[in-house]
């Protein structure tokens, strides 16, 4: 655990919120390697989330070393070919078909704040589509985690799959550890179910990049907004 992870935690009266309120997605990772016993802690403690008549809908591919290189290479070789890359579509939308707001604003918002700091502008579509690219090495983190869900499963399995997500990224916190969940995967769960041998009967949920974050990446200086509780609360006295 880094001193500045520490001090988050340890001065916090309450380590939970500190935990939940420190995590921020994180685009640049150390190489620094994260042990087997520390991600099985993680997903040991995320694997108490609540679900519906405890269905426990979670699948989970842990990914490090050559596996890894392997999966990252495959998805960079389709992403980088234009052509290749129309191919691949997700299996289910993750946002919605047409944006309206406030939405539109907020998305437009981060990825204006993330490119800034990165000095991409508007005019860098090479540039915006090789930090999109970094998606596929899970932003160099030493373990890629992906997840997938039993497809005879509904609505309701999925909502508890958020908490298990929830989960893993505050336990992660909670070990000075970082992360960065990831829906940029789905356009190509063909090429992460041949990868992984990933039954048929399962659908791609996301990837998340795992490990500790680079302090001098710039991106990581990226701190996103959240709305006033005001804003989406109604208190009914």
């Amino acid at each position: 655990m880094n001193a500045s992870t520490a001090s988050v935690l340890s001065d916090s009266k309450n380590p939970v919120d500190a935990a939940i309120t420190s995590r921020r997605s994180v685009r640049a990772f150390l190489s620094t390697p994260v042990s087997k016993e520390t991600v099985r802690e993680i997903l040991g403690t995320a694997g108490r989330a609540p679900s519906g008549t405890n269905i426990q809908p979670w699948q989970v591919y842990v990914l490090t070393g050559k596996r890894l290189s392997r999966l990252s290479e495959a998805i960079l070789s389709a992403y980088n070919d234009p052509e290749t890359a129309k191919t691949h579509t997700e299996e289910y939308a993750y946002y919605p078909k047409q944006w309206v707001s406030p939405y539109l604003e907020r998305r437009r918002k981060i990825g204006w704040d993330l490119y800034g700091l990165l000095g991409i502008t508007r005019e860098n579509k090479d540039k915006m589509h090789r930090q999109h690219g970094r998606n596929y090495v899970f932003f160099d983190a030493p373990v890629g985690l992906v997840f997938s869900i039993d497809r005879v499963l509904e609505q309701g399995s999925w909502l508890d799959y958020g908490m298990f997500l929830q989960n893993i990224m505050v336990a992660a916190r909670a070990r000075g550890l970082d992360t960065c969940p990831q829906a940029a995967f789905t356009p190509f769960h063909r090429i992460i179910r041949e990868q992984l041998a990933m039954p048929a009967n399962q659908t791609l949920i996301c990837g998340m990049a795992l490990g500790y974050a680079d302090p001098d990446a710039i991106e990581n200086r990226l701190t996103t907004e959240r709305e006033p509780i005001d804003v989406w609360t109604t208190f009914l006295d």
